[in-house]
């Protein structure tokens, strides 16, 4: 099943069954969510990419964090995309609520699921996003308990990155992490290295997990995304996911968005 070097074996996700995995911890975007990505507005393309690049390194990326059993990847995407915009704007790293998009985001479905684009225009619509400390995470959906004096991220406006992989390792060294959407198959037993499964175990066509890019690199000669997922520090490589780069492997290329801080 798998083209790479990539480990697989038994995790903490040993005893969930395919069906519970899908329901649990992953959220359907589906095809139809990546034909919608391409209304938004384009970013600008740049165009000289480093060899290798690493946001987790820079003091931009928060700590990995845990979803839960609640299918809110898609908020976990979107607060790691807006910490790394703004962390390099400001200096200052902020771990941003989820929570928030969870309870206060009236069109993505909470614990059932979600889209990152949609949520970026939620988190305008609310006025910003406020800290984990001031609205933790409960990983269940509830009422919206926001308060506003308390936001201290806001977003200007949102945007698709190119489906081309060279143009996307361009765009993550020049603005910051990225969220992405991608097909989780290879992931449910993951233990490390780098992921490469065929594409008819893993089609770009099943995307049901956001994720965020925070670098790319190669080792061994084989190019690699650096992913940090929302499944807690003891699952992957300590809570990150590497991946084959430069396939489209999984969908990785297809719903590649971010917001403007």
């Amino acid at each position: 099943m798998e083209q790479g070097p990539a480990t697989y074996g038994p995790n903490m996700f040993a005893d969930v069954t395919e069906e519970e995995f899908t329901t649990q911890y992953l959220s359907k975007m589906g095809d139809e969510g990546v034909k919608m990505v391409r209304d938004l507005p384009m970013a600008e393309d740049v165009e000289a990419a480093p060899a290798s690049w690493e946001w987790n390194t820079q003091g931009v990326v928060t700590g990995v964090k845990n979803q839960g059993q609640c299918g809110s990847c898609w908020a976990f995407s979107v607060t790691g995309n807006v910490e790394g915009l703004n962390a390099i704007a400001t200096k200052n790293l902020l771990s941003l609520s989820e929570q928030e998009l969870v309870d206060c985001d009236k069109v993505d479905l909470g614990c059932n699921g979600g889209l990152p684009y949609q949520a970026y225009a939620e988190i305008m619509r609310l006025g910003g996003l406020v800290t984990e400390a001031d609205y933790p995470y409960k990983g269940v959906g509830g009422a919206c308990t926001l308060n506003v004096s308390q936001i201290v991220v806001k977003l200007t406006g949102r945007e698709q990155v190119s489906t081309d992989e060279v143009k996307i390792a361009a765009y993550v060294a020049a603005n910051g992490p990225v969220s992405v959407g991608l097909n989780a198959f290879a992931m449910q037993f993951y233990t490390g290295g780098i992921s490469h499964p065929f594409s008819f175990l893993c089609s770009p066509a099943g995307i049901d997990h956001g994720v965020l890019i925070t670098g790319y690199g190669t080792e061994k000669a084989v190019p690699f995304w650096n992913i940090k997922n929302s499944w807690g520090p003891g699952w992957g490589e300590k809570g990150y996911y590497r991946l084959f780069r430069g396939s489209g492997a999984c969908g990785i290329n297809k719903m590649v968005t971010s917001a403007k801080v």
